[in-house]
């Protein structure tokens, strides 16, 4: 198990309200995923810690899992920050590597194009360390899609067209799963229609 001991301070709910998204804290591996007492690991609020309510806060792993959590509780282990002056010495639990879930599009794509991306994969990183987990090869059609988001209609009067922006313009299959979509708004994929300007020229 790869760790590392660092110097880290526990701090109170209070203190964690006043921690934004991008702040990294640490907390119990001790997890349902990880299941590892007695060691911590790196995490992120899901949201600012002012937004919390009650004595419990909601933190995202480094390797996406979210756990719940109660700072001020002496019975839990609490989230720490590093701190060179901390009292505690916490083990962390370290990042193996990264597994890639990718959607990967190759052009005119057969199994020798496969086959020799395959091979730079595991020249740059080692024969022992590339491993292909899960493959789903599929045919795609080479058409143009416009991705819109469509605000989601509310109430019984939401008759009329609803409000449409375009987020991008993709080949098939799109990048639609990928995207972020606002709150309140829907996916919509539609071939796509280059936008034609008829003002008159002179």
């Amino acid at each position: 198990m790869n760790t590392e001991k660092i110097a880290a301070r526990r701090i109170s709910l209070e203190e964690v309200t006043n921690l934004g998204v991008k702040d990294r804290v640490f907390i119990s591996a001790d997890t349902a995923e990880l299941k590892l007492p007695g060691c911590y690991v790196p995490a992120f609020l899901t949201e600012p810690g002012e937004e919390f309510e009650g004595g419990s806060i909601t933190a995202r792993t480094v390797f996406q899992e979210e756990v719940t959590c109660l700072p001020d509780d002496e019975n839990e282990a609490g989230v720490y920050v590093a701190d060179e002056n901390g009292s505690s010495t916490i083990e962390v639990l370290q990042s193996a590597g990264v597994v890639l879930d990718l959607a990967l599009f190759v052009p005119g794509g057969d199994k020798g194009a496969l086959t020799a991306l395959y091979a730079a994969a595991r020249q740059a990183f080692g024969a022992d360390v590339v491993q292909i987990w899960r493959q789903g090869l599929k045919e795609v059609p080479d058409v143009k899609v416009d991705i819109f988001e469509e605000q989601v209609p509310r109430g019984r009067k939401a008759t009329e067209t609803p409000k449409r922006d375009r987020r991008a313009v993709d080949t098939y299959p799109t990048r639609a799963d990928f995207i972020e979509f606002s709150s309140g708004w829907k996916p919509v994929i539609e071939v796509h229609k280059p936008v034609v300007d008829d003002t008159p020229t002179i």
